[in-house]
C-alpha cells in the first residue's frame, strides 16, 4: 500500500505515468479506429450494401471518426512532447547524457516522427481537400483515401515506439 500511495503522492512520477497512458490510449483509438474501418467496415459495406449506398454510409462514419482523430492528433503531438522530456530526464540521470547522445534512440523517434508527419500529412489532406465524389481506380469509394496506406504507417509508428521504450531504459 505505501508504494501505491507514493506514486500517487508523488507528481514526478505521477505526471509521466498518466502522460504516457494519454499518449498510449490515444494512439490505440486512433489506429484501432482505422483498423476498424479498414479491416471490417470497409470490406463488410463492399459484402453487404449496394454500391450506391456505400458513399453515404461511410462519409458518416468518417465525419464521427474525423473529429476525434482529429483531437487525437493534438493530444498525441502534445503528450509525445512531454513523453519525450521525461524521457530526456531519465536519460540524463541514468547516463549524464541525455537524448541528444543516444543515436540509436533519435534515428528510431525521428523514423517516428517522420511516419507520424506522413500520417498527419494524410488526415490534413482528407479535412482540406477531400472531394465528395472521388473514386478509386477500380471504381470503388473510400471515405479514407489512402486508408491502408495510413493503417501501415500507424503500425510501424507503434513499433517504433515500441524501439523507443526499450532503448532509454
Amino acid at each position: 500500500m505505501d508504494a501505491l500511495q507514493s506514486i500517487v503522492t508523488d507528481l514526478n512520477t505521477l505526471i509521466p505515468i498518466i502522460n504516457h497512458w494519454l499518449h498510449l490510449l490515444s494512439a490505440v483509438i486512433w489506429i484501432g479506429g482505422l483498423a476498424f474501418l479498414v479491416m471490417a467496415v470497409t470490406p463488410g459495406l463492399k459484402k453487404a450494401v449496394a454500391k450506391e449506398q456505400i458513399k453515404p454510409i461511410t462519409d458518416i462514419f468518417y465525419q464521427h471518426y474525423k473529429k476525434v482523430a482529429g483531437t487525437l492528433l493534438v493530444v498525441l503531438l502534445f503528450t509525445g512532447g512531454v513523453n519525450l522530456h521525461y524521457v530526456n530526464q531519465v536519460m540524463t540521470s541514468q547516463t549524464q547524457l541525455g537524448i541528444q547522445h543516444n543515436a540509436k534512440y533519435l534515428t528510431i523517434f525521428f523514423i517516428k516522427l517522420a511516419l507520424v508527419l506522413c500520417l498527419m500529412t494524410l488526415f490534413l489532406y482528407t479535412v482540406i481537400f477531400k472531394s465528395d465524389d472521388e473514386e478509386n481506380e477500380d471504381g470503388t469509394y473510400e471515405a479514407i483515401p489512402y486508408q491502408q496506406a495510413a493503417l501501415w504507417m500507424g503500425f510501424f509508428i507503434i513499433l517504433c515506439a515500441a524501439a523507443m521504450k526499450h532503448l532509454h531504459l
